[in-house]
């Protein structure tokens, strides 16, 4: 079992940043490749970034290449998404997800979510 607990949401004007952070619980969070979804009002939850267990094969959905970098810290069992130049298309509720497998997080089945954080980008 992994539980999942995320921070760092908050209120940023556009062109600024954040760092969300995503504690897991569980002996075995090593083993677990990470993700964040987002979902916006009236939209899909869609994939923003995946990182595998070992921290070497990472995914970035297209529109935020460049700007996000995931990362993660097994010592700390902590996954993280730097988001750097915000835009207000980026407000959205943000979750972290943990399955065991990297194209697991990316397709799907998804084991484990979090309860999100809130992320709001003003123009």
């Amino acid at each position: 079992q992994v539980q999942l607990v995320e921070s760092g949401g908050g209120l940023v004007q556009a062109g600024g940043s954040l760092r969300l952070s995503c504690a897991a619980s569980g002996r075995t969070f090593g083993r677990y490749a990470m993700g964040w979804f987002r979902q916006a009002p009236g939209k899909e939850r869609e994939l923003v970034a995946a990182i595998d267990w070992g921290g070497v094969n990472t995914y970035y959905t297209d529109s935020v290449k460049g700007r996000f970098t995931i990362s993660r810290d097994n010592v700390k069992n902590t996954v993280y998404l730097q988001m750097n130049s915000l835009r207000p298309e980026d407000t959205a509720v943000y979750y972290c997800t943990a399955a065991p497998r990297y194209d697991e997080v990316i397709n799907g089945p998804h084991d484990y979510w979090g309860q999100g954080t809130q992320v709001t980008v003003s123009a």
